[in-house]
């Protein structure tokens, strides 16, 4: 099996150059939390730290509730069943072997964005399946996809697909027996757009046949070190999931479990979090647009996609002899390539120093 290099390795000798600034290295190359898990998580993560039996890979009953209550707090989604919520390890690993897990194979097709996380085009791989770019479905001709991605808000674009959109491809993919999966972990982020869950009633009719959301605590409780994600939708295909990794022994520990059932208790945490990106978003925007960049989409998410019309990795180059590390849009895509992604995951400090250096 031939997969694509790690992009993040080749980043290597630009990172050196950035750490050699005087006032140090300021990475936005990838987005991972900066800021404390909230005390009432960790608590609640040290609580059964002394259970000593296997947790349970559909995790606890309170866990999948606090799941479905915070959808419809946060998101307005209603209609899941806590039955068809399945805990998962972080959403990379769900991600790299969901289309195996659902049993595509060699021959399939796995439809992914033009622009996207790199680890959709992986799973596709693992499971042997042809890959195709494609924004547009109906591109596609009479191929019907074993699977179709989508991801609103953009991991790297912070592009926010309109409800409408969404519908249309959930009608197209039902017409053709094919699942599709929505990334949404940024949904919580949104800043010039509202992003809509594809479980929405505007978008599945009321009904989540043929549908999975997969959603991440990473962003919105900063608990990317705990590994803590879920997926829901169909309940036959959570079922099918659920059935092989029973199996697998794909199974979130125990206190990372109680650690997320606090967390999707309550949104306060999740409001502060969002307050903190918002800021720092502010001030990266400015300053990169002060630098002569402009800045595509960026609407929610993350990230901003930002361009000085020359190719990505020059891009890279002059922030990086600034100190200032990001990465080249390459990574997500052959259409990045004149974009670079600036997450908005440093401290307060570090983002103001970046500014000063813009």
């Amino acid at each position: 099996m031939r997969l694509p290099d790690f992009p993040w390795d080749s980043l290597a000798e630009h990172a050196t150059r950035a750490r050699a600034h005087p006032d140090g290295l300021v990475d936005l190359s990838v987005g991972t939390p900066v800021d404390p898990v909230p005390d009432r998580i960790r608590a609640a993560l040290a609580s059964v730290s002394d259970r000593a039996g296997y947790p349970t890979t559909h995790g606890t009953p309170e866990l999948r509730q606090a799941a479905v209550e915070a959808l419809g707090r946060r998101y307005g989604v209603g209609g899941v069943d806590a039955v068809s919520v399945l805990p998962t390890i972080g959403s990379k690993e769900l991600v790299a072997w969901l289309p195996t897990l659902l049993g595509v194979r060699a021959g399939d097709l796995v439809v992914i964005p033009e622009l996207a996380y790199p680890t959709y085009e992986v799973g596709g791989l693992l499971a042997g399946a042809e890959v195709v770019r494609a924004d547009g479905l109906t591109a596609l001709g009479p191929r019907r996809p074993a699977m179709v991605w989508l991801n609103s808000p953009s991991n790297p674009t912070g592009r926010v697909l309109p409800a409408e959109h969404l519908r249309k491809v959930v009608d197209w993919a039902r017409e053709r027996g094919t699942t599709v999966v929505s990334d949404e972990c940024y949904l919580s982020l949104a800043w010039e757009a509202r992003p809509v869950s594809v479980l929405d009633a505007g978008v599945s009719g009321g009904s989540h046949e043929g549908i999975l959301a997969v959603h991440s605590l990473s962003k919105s409780s900063s608990l990317a070190g705990y590994r803590a994600g879920f997926v829901t939708g169909d309940p036959t295909l959570v079922a099918r999931l659920l059935a092989v990794r029973k199996h697998a022994g794909m199974i979130v520990p125990r206190p990372v479990q109680e650690a997320m059932t606090a967390a999707l208790s309550e949104d306060s945490h999740v409001d502060v979090q969002r307050e903190r990106y918002r800021a720092r978003r502010t001030v990266l925007r400015q300053a990169f647009e002060g630098a002569g960049f402009r800045i595509d989409h960026s609407e929610a998410g993350l990230y901003l996609w930002a361009t000085r019309g020359e190719d990505a990795w020059q891009t890279v180059a002059w922030l990086a002899e600034r100190g200032i590390l990001v990465a080249p849009g390459t990574f997500y895509g052959p259409t990045g390539a004149q974009h670079v992604r600036v997450a908005l995951t440093a401290t307060d400090e570090r983002v103001a120093s970046a500014a000063e250096r813009l």
